[in-house]
C-alpha cells in the first residue's frame, strides 16, 4: 500500500511541475512556457519567402507555378533561391506571367532538393576527406554537386549552369532557404 501511495504522489509531483509556466532560459532568467513556444515558432518555406524583400520576385514565381502549396506542406525541403536579380536576367523570361506557369514550376523544381540541408550539412558533406564535392537530385530530377572555391560554396547543375551560395540560411519549420546569387537551370524558354 505505501508504495502505491509513493508511485501516485510522485506521479502527482511530476505532473504538477510540469504544469508550471516559468523555466529558466539560457540566461538564466525565466520564461513563460507560451513565451518560449513563440519564440521557437517558425515559417514555412512559402511564408518566408511572402514575408521577405530579398525574394519577392522568387514568391511571385512560387505562386504563379501552383508550387505554393507544396512549400507551405510538411517538409523537409531546402529550396536554393536565387536572387531576384538572377530571376529578372533569366534569358528575358517572366516567370511570374501565367502564360509561363509550367516553365517556372520546372524552373523551381530545378532549385528544390528534399530533407533540410544547412550550410553546415553541405559544408561537411564538401569537406569529407577524399570528397571531390556533394550530389544532391532535385525535385526536377537533375543533379546538382556543391563545392568550394576557396571559401565560396558552388552549386552546379546538370546543365553545366551554377551559383554561389551566399548570405545567410533560413531555418523554416519545414527546411531550409538557401539564397544563391545564380540560377541553378538555364530558362527554356524566352518570351516571343
Amino acid at each position: 500500500m505505501r508504495t502505491l501511495t509513493r508511485l501516485a504522489l510522485t506521479t502527482l509531483a511530476v505532473f504538477t511541475l510540469a504544469g508550471c509556466g516559468d523555466r529558466p532560459d539560457a540566461t538564466g532568467q525565466e520564461n513563460s512556457t507560451a513565451e518560449a513556444q513563440a519564440g521557437a515558432t517558425k515559417l514555412t518555406l512559402a511564408a518566408t519567402l511572402k514575408a521577405g524583400v530579398a525574394h519577392a520576385g522568387l514568391a511571385k514565381v512560387l505562386n504563379n507555378s501552383g508550387l505554393m502549396g507544396a512549400l507551405e506542406g510538411v517538409g523537409p525541403y531546402t529550396l536554393f533561391a536565387p536572387a531576384d536579380d538572377a530571376l529578372k536576367g533569366a534569358g528575358g523570361a517572366d516567370f511570374t506571367d501565367a502564360a509561363m506557369k509550367a516553365e517556372g514550376a520546372a524552373l523551381l523544381r530545378a532549385h528544390i532538393v528534399p530533407g533540410a540541408l544547412t550550410r553546415a550539412d553541405i559544408i561537411g558533406a564538401v569537406d569529407r576527406p577524399g570528397s571531390k564535392g556533394a550530389q544532391m537530385r532535385t525535385m526536377g530530377g537533375s543533379l546538382l554537386t556543391f563545392t568550394r572555391s576557396g571559401n565560396d560554396l558552388i552549386v552546379t547543375a546538370s546543365d553545366g549552369a551554377s551559383a554561389r551560395l551566399t548570405g545567410q540560411e533560413v531555418l523554416a519549420s519545414n527546411g531550409v532557404l538557401q539564397p544563391l546569387d545564380g540560377l541553378l537551370a538555364r530558362p527554356s524558354a524566352a518570351p516571343n
